[in-house]
């Protein structure tokens, strides 16, 4: 599991701006529509998703504005800019050139048996 957050630490970003893409939403349904779609094997906690939220409206990537949701109480909801899509779109890009690159030197490095070292 600890390989798992290394991994995560990088994509944070274009994974809640990827979620954000989706619809208008606020920071507490990112973290529910993020367990609900991976069947709960990404959980994300506030302190992870609000700075990225805080770090992607910096960066021109989303809006943000207050909508009254409840009776008692206004929500702020995020929304994807132009610039967000198109940072969505290249980093897809870059993402699946990089699976690639890492499948491939997986299966390189793993299909030949000759190049297995005993474990003892």
């Amino acid at each position: 599991m600890a390989y798992m957050q290394q991994l995560l630490k990088g994509l944070i970003d274009p994974i809640v701006l990827s979620t954000v893409s989706r619809l208008p939403i606020y920071g507490y349904q990112i973290i529910k529509e993020l367990e609900r779609s991976t069947e709960g094997r990404l959980r994300l906690k506030a302190g992870t998703v609000y700075p990225s939220l805080r770090r992607l409206e910096k960066n021109g990537l989303i809006i943000s504005g207050w909508m009254k949701a409840t009776r008692q109480r206004a929500r702020k909801y995020y929304h994807i800019t132009e610039k967000g899509r198109q940072f969505l779109v290249n980093r897809s890009v870059e993402w699946h050139d990089f699976c690639m690159l890492v499948n491939s030197l997986i299966r390189e490095n793993t299909s030949d048996d000759s190049k297995v070292l005993p474990l003892s």
